[in-house]
């Protein structure tokens, strides 16, 4: 019995956890927490290893790999 490609991609989809919605949230990402600024076309705002600003959106997170607790 095989499972067909979109049947495993929808379920890795829904075990994907979605970031937090609330403002002021805050995921870590590459070792750097990013807080979430605003409601409607928010973004996340952190710092870089040299602590310049560092602004990201949700696809970048998801790209880059996040998390709700320190790594």
């Amino acid at each position: 019995m095989s499972t067909e490609p979109d049947a495993q991609n929808a379920a890795a989809e829904s075990q994907t956890p979605q970031l937090p919605t609330t403002p002021c949230s805050v995921v870590w990402s590459g070792g750097h927490s990013f807080v979430l600024e605003g409601s409607a076309g928010a973004r996340w705002a952190g710092v870089d290893d040299r602590g310049r600003a560092r602004f990201l959106t949700d696809a970048d997170l998801h790209r880059r790999g996040w998390s709700l607790t320190r790594a």
